[in-house]
Order: C-alpha cells, then sequence, then structure tokens
C-alpha cells in the first residue's frame, strides 16, 4: 500500500516542478500558490505514507523505522529535500526557487519507484542496523543532505542570475529571480544549515561503527567519501569566513560538494563494496 502511494507522490512532485516552471514563465500569484500547494500536499501524504510504511513493518514482525535499505533512504532522502525547501520558501519567500529544487526529489522518488536495481519491500534489518543509533545517524546525515540539494538548486540560480546582471539584463525572465546578493547569501546560509548536520551524522556513525563493528573509522568507501564531502564543505565555509570568498567560485564548490554528497549516497552504494553494501539494494 506505502508503495503505491509513494508512487502517486512521485506524480504530485512532478506536477508541483512543472507548476513552478509555469510560475516562472507567467509570474501569475495563483500559479505560484498552486505549485505551493501541490508540493505541500505531496509532502503530507508522503508523510502519511512514511508512517504507514513504518507501521506495516510492526504489522510484518519487522518493526523498524523507513530508512534500512536504499528504497527507504531515497524516499527519506526526497521528504528531507521538500521539507527544507518549503520551510525556506516559507522564510525568504523565493519561490522560483521550486523550479529547482523539485526536481531533485521528483528524481530520487522515481528513481526509488523505476529502478530494477532498488527493491520496495520491507526487509529485516541487517544485524549491523539493528541500533538505536539508525534513526539519529540516518536522520541528521539526510538533513544535510537535504540542505546541500538545495543549496545546489540556489548555486544554479545564481550562476544564471549572475550572467544575466552581468550582462546588464533588465528584461526577461532571469530579471525577475532575486538578486544575485540574496542568492549568494542563500548558498551560504543552506551550507551553514548542513554542514553541521553533516558533522553529526558523521560523528554518530563513528559511534554507531564502534558499536556495530568494534572501532569508530575503518576507512570504508562510505566514510573515506563523508570525510571527502565534510572537506569540501568546511573548505567552502573556512574561505568564505576567512577570505570573504563569495560569487560564482562559491557557487561552483557549492556544486562539487553536492555532486560528492550524490557519490557518496549513490556512487559508494552501486560502484563499491565495503562495509555500508547493505545500503545498495
Amino acid at each position: 500500500m506505502n508503495t503505491y502511494i509513494f508512487t502517486i507522490v512521485t506524480f504530485i512532485y512532478l506536477a508541483g516542478m512543472v507548476v513552478y516552471i509555469g510560475y516562472l514563465a507567467f509570474r501569475n500569484p495563483w500559479v505560484r500558490r498552486a505549485a505551493t500547494a501541490i508540493t505541500l500536499g505531496g509532502w503530507l501524504v508522503q508523510t502519511f505514507a512514511l508512517g504507514l510504511r513504518w507501521y506495516e513493518s510492526y504489522q510484518l514482525g519487522i518493526g523498524h523505522a523507513p530508512m534500512s535499505n536504499l528504497y527507504e533512504s531515497l524516499v527519506f532522502f526526497s521528504w528531507t529535500i521538500i521539507l527544507i525547501y518549503l520551510v525556506i520558501e516559507y522564510k525568504y519567500h523565493l519561490y522560483l526557487l521550486g523550479a529547482f529544487v523539485t526536481p531533485f526529489a521528483a528524481m530520487g522518488m522515481a528513481y526509488a519507484s523505476i529502478s530494477p536495481n532498488v527493491n520496495e519491500t520491507i526487509q529485516p534489518l541487517v544485524p549491523a542496523l539493528q541500533s538505536n543509533w539508525l534513526i539519529s545517524h540516518v536522520v541528521t546525515c539526510f538533513l544535510g543532505y537535504a540542505a546541500f540539494a538545495v543549496s545546489c538548486g540556489v548555486s544554479i540560480t545564481y550562476i544564471m542570475k549572475k550572467r544575466h546582471e552581468e550582462g546588464a539584463g533588465k528584461t526577461g525572465l532571469l530579471a525577475s529571480f532575486p538578486s544575485s546578493l540574496i542568492l549568494d547569501d542563500l548558498v551560504y546560509k543552506t551550507i551553514a544549515i548542513g554542514f553541521p548536520l553533516l558533522t553529526i551524522g558523521i560523528v554518530t556513525g563513528a559511534a554507531w561503527a564502534n558499536y556495530a563493528w568494534g572501532t569508530y573509522w575503518s576507512w570504508d568507501p562510505k566514510e573515506t567519501w563523508s570525510l571527502i564531502t565534510w572537506f569540501i564543505y568546511a573548505a567552502f565555509l573556512h574561505a568564505r569566513f576567512t577570505r570573504g570568498w563569495r560569487g560564482v567560485k562559491a557557487a561552483m564548490l557549492s556544486i562539487v560538494g553536492f555532486v560528492a554528497v550524490l557519490f557518496t549516497y549513490l556512487g559508494v552504494n552501486l560502484l563499491l563494496s565495503g562495509l555500508h553494501s547493505y545500503g545498495a539494494g
């Protein structure tokens, strides 16, 4: 039942994406409200489906939070992306950003639903996942990943806007975007939100590893790439604080950071073997 609802949510997010793009084109406030309502509605339905999957796991005698394999993590990742985006939209009124962020959530849900390599059934936890660290580690990591996904969307928007401003453009679609200064500040703020979450995720993961495997750090591919990702965003914040680094270079580094996030999350699971191989299916 829950997988059927998740498939519906995929189409809701795709519809939200299309309506956000429609708002980019027409700048009609009713279109904007419709885009937000569709996306918020999809997120609420997805929240219900996550709760339902959690309940169904107990009905099957398994009983664990829905974040134990690739399918569940993709669904949860999409849920956190929309959550972070809706908070930012509400706080900063950056409705145009929805056209660049909702595709990440829609693609995650679509991949989870369509890919033959993703097992959507509820499965018992492997021994390594049978720990109270599961929820705290996964939730903090994916909230951090979601903030980085939003930052990547903002960075793409920033680069487009900056080039438009440098071309002295006063008209057209890009003229309606927030100023490059606002977007640059939002790139920084989203990374400032994601970085401590990723740090907590790595620390809780190390504590969990010591509990499960008897060592805090074993240079497993997932651990190594998590550290690489952490260094990229640490470099971003360090350069921002010490040298006032901003602009296109900072936006590009944000995009590179999110590519590292995707490889840490999906690339390592699908291409490399290691202690986290249970996350590949």
